[in-house]
């Protein structure tokens, strides 16, 4: 026991050694939060609760329709966050920071009283000096989130301080913010040239003699490459230095083998003390875009398959623990997509870390509206009057800064390829405008023709210069980009011009004519439906590099009328279930062997993709229509074993390969042959009476707090068959340091809490994020239990 305890206390004080080396620590626990416009936080009213960050206070609603469809009918309003804290070892000559990583909006930050700032963009990271203000003990941080405007945005953003939050404690001379920036301008199989860029602040009032060192380290800690150079740091000025390394025969980066080093920078004064130290995953890769011929990833010609995201999850709203996005890319990467886009803003911070070491490439996004407001549909997507709320209101003072602090601060991530600076800004009369509507092909247009009322579309031009100027002020080592939606109108300004490559969001149909009007033009697929013709746009088209579909998941927001509060654009659901267009895009997109079974009720849906269910029940006699899904080169159907016939795995349009099944209960199954042998199999079985609950959970061991312990349950028969027309109300209860986040069942209408312990099923399916607490429990014991099924128990234990 006595060697237990010095263990502990021996890691106790090394992450304590590990976090100040790195002087940057979490600040995420121990905040309190009370939502309304109220100046009573000022004088410590007893209306505060405790939380720990990262927190959404829309996601806890209630859902009522006089909110939104375009969030998801949650609230907004005004939240005010308060944290007590007092700093070890505080010495007043040395320097703190906050660093929110991102605040829905319209943030105002107070230390003590006094304010250090506001930041209207609630998709950016932005950091405030403490220092003048610390006292030795009793520290308050006051934060006030406004989203009054709850109608601002086309889908849903969340509400408060939704993201990571860090304290940074330095020493007078320090690395500024993010003040290193690491490139590769050149890199072969043989040989690969970096760069590191590096800002540092002297605060002090003397010139200050330094060594700034770089090393690179391999997977294993081994160093590979060393470079250092003196520095003389002027006094009261931000200092600047460029260190050069090269690496003899590199672990490329690339989404299959997303090979990384750790880049440790340093500042040693003179005296040989080591005053900050920045550490980071970088990579070698090289890239580029060919007018003709595509994208190129380490000197080899590569399809893009990408498929666009937003930050939200369902039940937990836009404050998603790290271990959940991790399993939702991993499920991306199994479905076979190597690229993300990060519509239409920037990601939570870790996301890009995950990329980086899941392997994805990346878009990174940085505004969904410019000068002017877009379309907020309140009553459902376009239906009834829309509001104009949103983003532009801040873009002339903001937008600059807003997209220049996107990339300095996402710049080192190997997995970014290209900056958006826009996603859909010319949407044609939402609001620019030009004569052209009157004339040729407007697939998305609001409205009819030419409005002269709207803001000219030449305008477009002129702000997309400014953005892109802007962008290459901070890094020159990408494309920047926007995604187009009204290439028609916007052919007649200069704005695709200004752009390094144009996205195309939905013209598939324009590709071939303008390749020939704009030879020189780099045109991809910046988003897409899911229709196989749009997949073939890419195939079939050497000078088409991508394909990013609309979208992975299911989201809140982008709402129909009510009581419908969701998106059902995704292949996945809510919950990160996939759904049957999952393994439909898994055939086209993935080389590991697979097939899978759908049945619906005619002969139209089957060729439309629509309506495809993973079940076999029926009347007997009952056509049904059975589709297949496959990436083999046949596929041959049986029931209760009798071959209903053999098939090419072919996809061609508007006809899919199916089946017409007079309906026997039973089993239903696919095989599937690659060179005359079967590689896969799929089988469907007609379900009983509902009978168990099937549990299944993502781990059986945790650490900490940042370990999400996800549970899946499912209801099926006596023989495991899913059961998805008799769904039930699950209970969750938690014994021991944890507690239920939240409950998610996919099911897009519901208006049940996401914050109650109990939820009922959806299509037999029902899912429970459990996160342990701050504090150092013991095994934790999850009973679940509803009154159809009696009650199942499960333990997690802690290591």
């Amino acid at each position: 026991m006595t060697r237990i305890i010095f263990i502990l206390i021996a890691l106790f004080y090394s992450s304590l050694i590990s976090a100040q080396k790195d002087n940057k620590v979490d600040f995420n626990k121990d905040w309190q939060f009370q939502k309304g416009d109220s100046t009573k936080v000022f004088s410590n009213n007893s209306d505060w609760r405790n939380i720990k960050l990262p927190h959404d206070w829309s996601i806890e609603g209630p859902f009522n329709s006089k909110w939104a469809s375009g969030t998801g009918f949650l609230p907004g309003g005004i939240g005010w966050y308060k944290k007590t804290f007092s700093i070890s070892n505080y010495k007043p000559e040395n320097t703190y920071a906050i660093y929110f990583d991102g605040v829905y909006k319209n943030s105002e930050v107070w230390i003590n009283g006094h304010l250090l700032g506001k930041r209207p963009n609630g998709f950016i990271p932005f950091q405030y000096d403490l220092t003048p203000y610390l006292k030795t003990n009793n520290n308050e941080i006051l934060v006030k989130a406004d989203h009054t405007e709850f109608a601002d945005s086309r889908y849903y953003s969340g509400s408060g301080i939704y993201r990571n939050v860090y304290l940074l404690q330095q020493e007078p001379v320090h690395f500024a913010q993010w003040g290193v920036f690491f490139t590769t301008p050149e890199v072969s199989a043989e040989k690969g040239k970096a760069k590191v860029a590096v800002e540092i602040k002297n605060q002090t009032d003397e010139i200050i003699k330094s060594t700034i060192k770089a090393d690179l380290l391999d997977k294993n800690g081994n160093t590979v490459a060393t470079s250092e150079k003196p520095l003389s740091l002027r006094p009261k000025k931000q200092n600047y230095i460029e260190l050069d390394f090269e690496v003899k025969n590199p672990n490329l980066w690339s989404p299959e083998n997303p090979n990384l080093y750790d880049l440790k920078v340093s500042i040693q004064k003179d005296d040989q003390d080591i005053v900050d130290t920045w550490t980071e995953k970088v990579g070698f890769r090289s890239f580029r875009f060919d007018a003709n011929k595509g994208f190129f990833l380490n000197a080899k010609n590569m399809l893009i398959k990408g498929i666009c995201i937003h930050h939200d999850a369902g039940a937990l709203g836009a404050a998603v623990p790290e271990a959940v996005w991790r399993e939702r890319l991993e499920t991306l990467k199994e479905m076979g997509a190597n690229a993300i886009r990060m519509s239409h803003y920037p990601h939570q911070d870790y996301i890009y870390n995950l990329a980086d070491e899941i392997g994805f490439l990346v878009q990174d996004e940085a505004f969904d509206e410019w000068e002017y407001g877009k379309n907020k549909w309140i009553t459902g997507w376009n239906v009834g009057a829309p509001g104009n709320d949103g983003s532009h209101e801040d873009f002339s003072e903001w937008g600059v800064r807003d997209v220049q602090d996107m990339i300095r601060r996402n710049r080192n991530h190997t997995s970014i390829i290209m900056w958006s600076i826009g996603n859909e800004i010319d949407y044609p009369n939402d609001p620019y405008s030009h004569p052209v509507l009157d004339e040729g092909r407007n697939p998305q247009i609001y409205g009819k023709g030419y409005n002269p009322d709207n803001p000219p579309a030449s305008q477009l031009g002129k702000l997309a210069n400014e953005l892109v100027n802007a962008a290459k002020m901070f890094d020159t080592t990408r494309e920047v980009t926007a995604a187009l939606a009204g290439v028609t109108m916007s052919n007649h300004t200069i704005y695709p011009q200004v752009l390094d490559i144009v996205g195309y969001n939905y013209q598939e149909y324009r590709y071939e004519e303008d390749h020939k009007a704009f030879p020189k033009r780099i045109i991809y697929g910046s988003e897409n439906g899911d229709a196989l013709e749009a997949w073939l746009a890419v195939t079939e088209n050497d000078y088409i590099p991508s394909q990013f579909l609309w979208t992975a998941f299911d989201f809140i927001g982008e709402a129909r009328e009510w009581p419908n509060r969701s998106s059902g654009a995704g292949v996945l659901d809510l919950a990160g279930k996939p759904k049957a267009d999952f393994y439909f895009r898994q055939s086209l997109w993935s080389d590991k062997p697979m097939i899978y079974l759908g049945v619906t009720d005619s002969e139209s849906n089957v060729n439309l993709r629509r309506n495809i269910q993973p079940d076999w029940k029926g009347t007997t006699g009952e056509t049904k229509w059975v589709t297949a899904y496959s990436n083999t080169d046949e596929i041959e159907l049986f029931l209760n074993g009798k071959s209903l016939g053999r098939k090419q795995a072919e996809y061609i349009p508007g006809k899919m390969v199916y089946w017409e099944v007079p309906y026997k209960k039973g089993k239903l199954e696919a095989k599937g042959y690659k060179d005359g042998l079967q590689v896969a199999s799929f089988e469907l079985n007609t379900p009983r009476g509902l009978k168990n609950m099937e549990i299944t959970t993502n781990r059986k061991t945790y650490s900490n707090n940042k370990d999400i312990i996800i549970i899946d349950l499912l209801l099926t028969d006596k023989n495991g068959t899913r059961i998805t027309n008799k769904d039930i109300e699950i209970s969750f209860e938690v014994e021991g340091t944890a507690q239920v986040l939240a409950l998610e069942s996919g099911n897009r209408d519901s208006h049940e809490s996401y914050q109650s312990n109990k939820r009922n099923t959806f299509e037999g399916r029902l899912r429970a994020y459990i996160q342990a607490s701050e504090t150092n429990g013991g095994d934790i014991k999850i009973k679940i239990s509803s009154e159809d099924l009696g009650i199942e128990k499960i333990t997690v234990h802690k290591i």
